[in-house]
């Protein structure tokens, strides 16, 4: 029963191309939902929908920069002009590219240019995204938002602080939409990832910051995009039908614990 849990309806997402989008738009379609698979690099949006379509599902593409207000404008009427109507829209956009994640270092240090970028994509273009997104379920009679944030928007790092200060708004502006739309059956919530195994990750993060992260976890293991698409198609459906204005950490505990876990845990294990 929960593999038809979104069907009939249909979902846009950003940055489908890879990561958390791809795998995100590829559950929402196992599970019955329409995709339009949306990214700034539009032969990586085609090869998710082929692989939507080989499986059996239902989706098409289109090139949408989340910096322009025009290109996010044009991806939502092309999704309702493709199937009719949207229902689900999942905004996973970021400005992540290797330039700014190599530059935010901190803010005695982080160019003032890669700062605006940074608010210019991430916060100024999920906020237009809903913009629009609010305005197609208005005419679709309801539907679901789904921003993606981060732990690094919930609590302070060593670095990003760009990065931090854009997610930390995300969160925010998702809290401002679902009070501001939810009588109008229109939800909106967010996902709040830790840092997980994806090739951005492999490329640019230093291996012994991936291992401090894996060890602040609860779990014995680092998360990846399904286990955020898990919760993105959750929030999707109508089995969360009473949840709106939340920021859902997908974690693995990272957070339900005091700074001193990862050292106590060593020590206590020494002690067996």
């Amino acid at each position: 029963m929960n593999a038809m849990l979104l069907d009939g309806k249909v979902a846009m997402v950003t940055a489908a191309g890879s990561g958390i989008g791809r795998a995100s738009a590829l559950t929402m379609a196992a599970r019955g939902a329409q995709l339009m698979v949306t990214d700034i690099d539009l032969a990586r949006a085609e090869t998710v929908v082929a692989e939507i379509v080989e499986a059996g599902g239902s989706a098409a593409s289109i090139l949408c920069d989340i910096g322009d207000e025009v290109s996010i404008r044009d991806a939502i009427a092309a999704t309702e002009a493709r199937f009719g109507r949207l229902d689900i829209l999942h905004n996973n956009a970021a400005l992540l590219s290797d330039e700014a994640l190599a530059k935010d270092n901190d803010v005695l240090n982080v160019p003032v240019d890669i700062w605006d970028r940074t608010m210019e994509v991430t916060v100024r273009g999920t906020m237009l995204a809903c913009r629009y997104g609010v305005l197609a379920m208005r005419r679709a009679g309801g539907g679901s938002i789904i921003n993606t944030g981060s732990i690094y928007g919930l609590r302070a790092a060593n670095r990003m602080p760009a990065y931090s200060v854009s997610k930390a708004a995300v969160h925010m502006l998702t809290e401002v939409v679902a009070t501001a739309h939810g009588r109008e059956g229109i939800r909106c919530n967010a996902v709040a990832p830790s840092m997980m195994r994806t090739p951005t990750l492999d490329r640019l993060v230093p291996r012994e910051i991936v291992a401090y992260n894996e060890d602040a976890a609860l779990l014995p293991r680092m998360g990846g995009p399904q286990d955020v698409a898990e919760m993105v198609a959750f929030l999707a459906s109508d089995a969360s039908s009473y949840l709106t204005g939340h920021v859902f950490p997908v974690d693995g505990g990272t957070m339900a614990h005091l700074p001193t876990y990862g050292d106590e845990r060593r020590y206590l294990e020494s002690q067996r």
